[in-house]
């Protein structure tokens, strides 16, 4: 399986050319097998990427730009959703790929495992979740119940 990034050689965007540096240097720095399509010197791989880029991910104005991301004829996303994966560490199931051998599943596991202790604990008695404002609200009114110690008492103690 092959990963093809469709990519512009020639943009005037420093933004699109970041961009596609970053796919390319990850996926170089991971040893994933890629293809890179050049969309501005071949009309045959811009008609290509532009016809099987799924429509909901086509931005507003209908022509998805650089860089584009398949697996075969697949589509994986775009710069965004590839950026996320490689933040969530979540790149080879982005890409459609089996992870390596010896690589770890379990980070992501455990960052889920956290969301979960955080919502819960974000949870009033009432199992219902509690703003942070009806948080501090509470730890105030804790606060007000519990005894004021005067200057008089402390010196006397």
């Amino acid at each position: 399986m092959v990963i093809k990034v469709f990519l512009a050689s020639s943009s005037g965007s420093t933004a699109i050319k970041k961009k596609q540096q970053d796919v390319l240097g990850f996926l170089e720095a991971l040893k994933v097998d890629y293809a890179p399509l050049d969309i501005a010197c071949n009309e045959d791989n811009r008609m290509w990427m532009r016809e099987n880029v799924p429509v909901e991910k086509k931005p507003t104005n209908g022509i998805p730009l650089p860089p584009q991301i398949f697996n075969e004829e697949s589509y994986c996303g775009d710069y965004e959703t590839f950026f996320d994966a490689k933040e969530d560490n979540a790149v080879y199931a982005f890409l459609g790929l089996p992870p390596p051998p010896g690589s770890k599943k379990a980070p992501v596991k455990q960052e889920e495992a956290q969301e979960e202790v955080e919502d819960d604990e974000a949870k009033g008695e009432d199992d219902q979740p509690v703003s942070e404002e009806e948080e501090e609200l509470r730890q105030l009114e804790e606060e007000e119940e519990a005894p004021e110690v005067t200057e008089q008492e402390e010196e006397d103690e």
